[in-house]
């Protein structure tokens, strides 16, 4: 196996030694939990990467999405570290069962997080593990995820993991690596990362499906040149009841782009809940705070305790419920008691 880099060493030997506080994930009702995997191994430098996902364009929500390998809890009894492998095994064919694992690696299950609120009303557990090659093997595509369920996965990449700390990359790969704003999501200013991670044809695992594989460049929000912050703008205006931005201030696209794939493109962006989870995973692993503009907590383990106090996240979502900014301004002023307070 390819020795670690020393910052790789220390990033695994932080993420080992946190000790995340106490979660509200098992107070949620099952309809409400889900959970990602960070699975991280180590480039031929040493370096550590991240395995990523590009959604399926036929999904309902979030189609041609770059997401972490996840999703909803099956059971009451399903832990968070259960469901988001049984998840990662469904999409990508990454075993769940350690046992299963071929020849020559081991996966060790490193730290658990704290809850990110999705705008589905989710409470997402990010589980973050370290993958190791004992063969010196770096091509985890080839090696671990020989089935992508082409219905939720059109494709797999990798990203640099200590990358999601900084404004800029080596500018190897044509195009800009970060970009960021504030949008009113909270009651309070929120700080939307979209990283734009280079990659190559060899480094991306597709699937063999290409019905649900082949993503507009012009629209697919992992393509860098489509109008995806601009829709989700919208998505975040509408939910506050303000109106949507006016047409004229979207990005014109070059209509040449409709007859590209996205998969094709020399970048992918990540963005939304996704690239916050990875910059606070990565907060967290190389101890330091990223060159960016971000909202300093982690998660929102204490937004979820005040919305399940006011009577929200309940079981059944009721038709047109959704946070508004008046729902959430409304959690925030919520009082915690001095012993709920202890538990965040």
């Amino acid at each position: 196996m390819a020795a670690l880099s020393q910052a790789s060493a220390a990033a695994l030997a932080r993420l080992r030694a946190f000790k995340p506080p106490p979660s509200q994930y098992t107070k949620l009702p099952l309809t409400r939990r889900a959970a990602v995997l960070i699975l991280l191994f180590a480039d031929r430098r040493g370096d550590l990467r991240v395995i990523l996902t590009i959604r399926s364009a036929k999904l309902r929500n979030y189609a041609g999405q770059a997401a972490l390998p996840g999703g909803k809890a099956d059971t009451e009894q399903e832990t968070a570290w259960q469901t988001a492998r049984r998840e990662a095994e469904e999409e990508i064919g990454f075993p769940s069962d350690d046992d299963e694992l071929p020849k020559g690696y081991s996966m060790e299950e490193l730290t658990e997080l704290p809850m990110n609120l999705a705008m589905t009303e989710l409470g997402v557990r990010p589980c973050v593990a370290w993958l190791r090659s004992l063969n010196g093997s770096s091509d985890i595509a080839k090696d671990l995820l020989p089935k992508l369920d082409a219905r939720e996965v059109a494709a797999v990449f990798t990203a640099p993991f200590e990358q999601f700390l900084k404004e800029k990359d080596d500018g190897v790969v044509e195009g800009e690596w970060y970009r960021g704003a504030w949008h009113s999501w909270y009651h309070e200013p929120w700080r939307m990362h979209m990283f734009h991670v280079p990659v190559s044809q060899k480094s991306v695992f597709r699937s063999q499906e290409v019905e649900n594989t082949r993503l507009d460049a012009a629209t697919a929000p992992c393509s860098p040149e489509s109008k995806a912050p601009v829709l989700l703008a919208d998505r975040a205006a509408q939910a506050y009841g303000k109106p949507a931005p006016k047409s004229g201030h979207a990005k014109k696209v070059d209509k040449s782009l409709a007859q590209k794939d996205a998969l094709d493109i020399p970048r992918y962006r990540v963005f939304g809940m996704t690239a916050r989870i990875l910059v606070d995973a990565a907060r967290v692993a190389y101890g330091r705070e990223p060159e960016f503009a971000h909202n300093s907590h982690f998660g929102d383990e204490d937004m979820i305790v005040r919305l399940i106090k006011m009577g929200r996240l309940q079981p059944k979502k009721e038709k047109g419920e959704i946070l508004t900014r008046d729902v959430m301004q409304a959690a925030a002023d919520v009082k915690l008691s001095g012993e709920e307070k202890g538990k965040l």
